[in-house]
């Protein structure tokens, strides 16, 4: 499976799980009046317009290259993750805490408790199912790696993004359940609003990690550690090269640049220097289809 493929499948997976579940407690925090449930309602739906937005990068992404980008438009996708971090940080966390204060202050009760209760619990479980399905996309692409490792080395911020995503309303939702359950047995309604606040504090945690991860991306950042070693053991395996001089990848969305400076084998012309080059470029992309690009100079020393 490509990486597009799984990319795509995880944000179908949590769009639709976003969305019933944003219409359920839309519905459940009118009835109850629970600032938790707002929240969480408010969060379901910036989630939604999120996964809009990833699924408009990847198809970004799929630009052609033309003059004014001749690499192509591969970090749109970074691009728009990165505005995911900002919405999940400003609509869902700043929102969330906002609320959580406002509640403190006015100490309503909660209208039909046992309505979000039961909401909150069928949520759970939806947003489990979404979460799964998103850590079954990874398990296709992370191979024997570990997934903390995985987050920390991946160069698909999409996924990182919709993986963050499920984790935060995961953890949120229990967050919510916990808050009316307590305001039900205490009869004390502000801990539905230290429930809110703490959602809040929750996603904007989650969003800072997101952001701090796609902004390397973004700025310009090297293929993975294991790719670059793959490109170099090629490259270090071709009879044509007697040294590898330097190595440069770049990630560029879906696709990598690659830039090689090399000491090359003798030879009796500039034709035959031309196509022994040629001949490594032809090797590299055939050793990794991602490679879209290759820049090879040959000379005596770095």
């Amino acid at each position: 499976m490509s990486h597009h493929d799984s990319s795509v499948k995880s944000i179908l997976f949590a769009l639709l799980a976003n969305l019933g579940i944003a219409i359920t407690k839309t519905v459940a925090a009118v009835l109850t009046g629970s600032g938790s449930m707002l929240a969480e309602a408010i969060h379901s739906y910036a989630d939604c317009g999120n996964q809009g937005l990833l699924f408009f990068g990847l198809r970004a992404a799929k630009k052609v290259p033309d003059a004014e980008h001749p690499l192509g438009y591969g970090k749109e996708i970074y691009f728009w993750s990165f505005i995911v971090a900002l919405i999940l940080f400003s609509m869902g966390g700043l929102f969330s805490i906002y609320e959580g204060i406002h509640k403190m202050g006015s100490h309503e009760g909660l209208r039909s408790p046992m309505i979000a209760v039961a909401v909150l619990s069928v949520s759970l479980l939806l947003e489990g199912a979404s979460l799964y399905g998103c850590l079954i996309q990874i398990r296709k692409v992370k191979h024997k790696m570990s997934l903390w490792k995985w987050v920390k080395t991946s160069r698909q911020s999409e996924l990182i993004v919709v993986l963050g995503e499920d984790v935060a309303a995961l953890l949120g939702l229990s967050f919510a359940l916990f808050a009316v359950v307590m305001s039900i047995v205490t009869g004390n309604p502000v801990y539905d609003a230290v429930g809110s606040i703490g959602i809040g504090v929750l996603l904007v945690f989650i969003s800072f990690f997101l952001a701090y991860k796609v902004k390397s991306l973004l700025i310009g950042q090297s293929s993975d550690e294991e790719t670059r070693e793959e490109i170099y053991r090629v490259l270090d395996a071709n009879a044509d090269i007697e040294q590898i001089l330097n190595l440069i990848t770049l990630q560029m969305g879906p696709g990598i640049m690659v830039a090689v400076k090399a000491r090359m084998r003798s030879v009796g012309s500039p034709e035959e220097l031309i196509e022994t080059i040629n001949r490594c470029e032809v090797s590299l992309k055939k050793a990794n289809s991602d490679i879209q690009w290759v820049f090879f100079e040959p000379d005596l020393e770095d």
